[in-house]
């Protein structure tokens, strides 16, 4: 699974599709997550990647 991930491109950059489970792979690698945490933050805030990244900073804590 890692080649076709690592390969991947998502069509739109700025929006994640949770619907595409390549590219929620891709998403989470990108942006140093779990699946979990990236339905969660997905749920919160939509699927816009600067909200996801917000969400998922603010999980970590300043200094993370």
């Amino acid at each position: 699974m890692n080649e076709p991930v690592a390969a991947f491109r998502p069509l739109d950059p700025g929006r994640i599709n949770p619907m595409d489970p390549t590219e929620m792979a891709w998403w989470c690698r990108e942006l140093g997550c779990s699946l979990d945490a990236l339905n969660r933050a997905i749920e919160q805030v939509g699927e816009h990647v600067s909200a996801v990244r917000e969400v998922l900073h603010a999980a970590h804590g300043p200094g993370a």
